[in-house]
């Protein structure tokens, strides 16, 4: 079950487990505004179709983020219907406080 975070609780997981999954579901246009450190991206229209590809391990902790948190919810709402159990949405990168990547 995805559950909404801030944040600073997603930098705080990221700096905690510096392997942990963090999904960019962004359309690949928007990366030149920026991007986090280590993040895969993956459409939102890609998610439902390529998800059990490219986020093999169902279990493993997972931070989703896009540009706003419109994005980001749709897309923890797919995995969760996937049957992924550690889903966390932490809105959008217009609101990262934090490093980004150009």
């Amino acid at each position: 079950m995805s559950c909404k975070i801030n944040q600073v609780e997603a930098k705080k997981m990221m700096d905690k487990e510096p392997d942990i999954t963090i999904v960019d579901v962004r359309d690949e246009e928007e990366l030149a505004e920026g991007y986090i450190y280590n993040s895969i991206l993956l459409p939102l229209d890609e998610v439902d179709k390529r998800a059990e590809e490219v986020l093999v391990n169902k279990d493993k902790p997972i931070l989703v983020y896009c540009r706003s948190g419109r994005r980001s919810a749709i897309a923890c709402r797919i995995l969760d219907n996937k049957g992924y159990k550690n889903v966390y949405d932490f809105g959008g990168i217009i609101d990262w406080p934090f490093e980004k990547v150009f």
